[in-house]
């Protein structure tokens, strides 16, 4: 934690006024700091000035004015989504300026301990889940970052007692520079926000942030079947490192050995797996148990069978959840009622209803290929008529190819990629292909969308939105794709 007064009377620029920015402003303020609020949007249309401005923080709206950014600020705290090359960024940038996000200042004005999860997918069902376990162990947690509430206003209610456990975006990390969290989770990593990014080696760098600045008291938890997550292990300083898997007995590897005077940590001294293991691309119905083990050996915490929302990908996040909350301070065997009771999150695999015989799922948050090709694997002796498409952000979409041969049985397509994802249905062999053209009225695609996969399904299908895409071509964000579409659903 900073000195109390390390901002006091310093002048500190915000550049954003979303939630994140409006509470970042009031931390600085409250620390002394002399804050101004900067967005492009125009004055009516940010009615988050107002409670700034009831606080005596200058708010500038409507642009970046000449002489906004200069070498008296010293510090500039900006939206994670803002990319460092808009102009008030790269300005500060060339001035010396530090530039963080509100991610890094929580950590800054806060010593409560963190828990950072991040991921390309199944951050927030993960997060979501530690903070309900938690929760029921008394363990006091409080849930924000890219979920919940921002991390300034988390830590601000905090008190020594509560763990603050944060979702956190490649964005927000990528703003930080000394930002510690005691237990950092990495789930996965896939290729997207390379628009934002401009490389996978940018991407992989912002998401290795997250354990920079571990040290020996701390824990790593990764994802051991990702090849990415794997790579970074001879990054990690943490003090411990707990590997999950699904594909491997991490038990056959544990042992009671000692870790080397030299070395930071023992990989396989602790580990969550599923047993039998699950192979690769192939699919059975073997009973299969989730597992920790340590140096004193086994324990079983939950069939997977009994997990509340389905799919492999679940099953991992499940074991990430408990890896955090077992390294926070819960047993193993505590936390069986909380995965068996847990239903998902809004837009992430959330099942809808059934109608005729059809169950149909809301998935909007699939916003790549790598998203739609995990829910995808959520119904493997199903039938699924998938809704896909959105934002062209120049994929072609190929690497969808093989999990619309085998599981994909009729797509329907809008939005931006319509095209190219109904092209790739072609090469697949898929002959039931609906396009819906363009319409001035989202809401009416979807729902001509949704009457077309209900022609298309036939009884103990499943009718799946999965856009593999963002929803900005036609929606403001995947929530109101994914509200669109379950209106849709319901005047079935």
């Amino acid at each position: 934690m900073n000195d109390p007064e390390t901002y006091r009377g310093q002048q500190v620029i915000v550049i954003g006024l979303a939630r994140s920015g409006v509470e970042a402003a009031k931390a600085l303020h409250r620390l002394g700091a002399i804050v101004t609020v900067n967005d492009l949007k125009p004055r009516e249309q940010s009615p988050e000035a107002a409670e700034l401005e009831a606080l005596d923080i200058q708010v500038i709206c409507g642009g970046h004015p000449e002489g906004l950014i200069h070498k008296g600020i010293a510090l500039m705290v900006k939206n994670p989504g803002i990319p460092y090359t808009a102009p008030p960024i790269k300005q500060a940038l060339d001035l010396g300026i530090e530039v963080i996000t509100e991610v890094e200042l929580a950590y800054r004005i806060s010593d409560v301990p963190m828990i950072g999860i991040t991921g390309s997918n199944g951050k927030t069902t993960t997060t979501t889940w530690v903070g309900k376990m938690l929760e029921a162990n008394h363990l006091h947690p409080i849930v924000g970052g890219n979920i919940g509430i921002p991390l300034c206003e988390a830590v601000s209610d905090a008190q020594p007692e509560n763990w603050i456990v944060a979702e956190l975006s490649s964005f927000q990390l990528k703003g930080t520079r000394d930002f510690n969290p005691k237990i950092a989770c990495l789930l996965n990593v896939a290729e997207t926000h390379l628009d934002y990014h401009g490389s996978m080696d940018d991407y992989v760098s912002s998401k290795r942030k997250i354990f920079e600045n571990q040290g020996k008291d701390d824990t790593a938890i990764i994802n051991w079947d990702d090849s990415y997550c794997r790579s970074l292990v001879p990054y990690i300083q943490a003090g411990t490192l707990i590997p999950f898997s699904i594909t491997e007995n991490l038990g056959n590897y544990i042992t009671a050995a000692k870790p080397s005077a030299s070395a930071t940590h023992s990989p396989l001294s602790a580990g969550l797996y599923v047993s039998p293991a699950y192979i690769p691309e192939m699919e059975d119905e073997l009973p299969r148990t989730m597992m920790y083990c340590d140096q004193d050996g086994e324990v079983a915490i939950l069939p997977v069978h009994e997990l509340g929302i389905p799919g492999r990908y679940n099953v991992a996040n499940a074991l990430a959840a408990c890896a955090i909350a077992i390294t926070a301070g819960c047993r193993p065997q505590d936390l069986a009622d909380v995965l068996r009771d847990f239903r998902g999150v809004e837009h992430r695999l959330e099942y809808v209803k059934e109608h005729d015989q059809v169950q149909y799922y809301n998935n909007s948050k699939a916003t790549n290929a790598k998203a739609t090709m995990t829910a995808l694997s959520a119904f493997q002796d199903k039938g699924i008529v998938l809704i896909a498409g959105g934002l062209d952000r120049g994929s072609d979409y190929m690497d969808l190819l093989p999990v619309f041969q085998q599981q994909v049985k009729a797509l329907v397509v809008l939005g931006q990629t319509r095209h190219k994802l109904a092209k790739v249905a072609e090469l697949a062999g898929i002959t039931k292909v609906q396009i819906i053209e363009e319409s001035e009225q989202p809401e009416l695609a979807i729902k001509q969308a949704v009457e077309q996969a209900a022609m298309f399904a036939e009884p103990d299908n499943i009718v799946l939105l999965s856009p593999a895409c963002a929803s900005w071509d036609m929606f403001s964000s995947y929530e109101e794709r994914g509200r669109a579409f379950k209106e849709a659903v319901h005047q079935l």
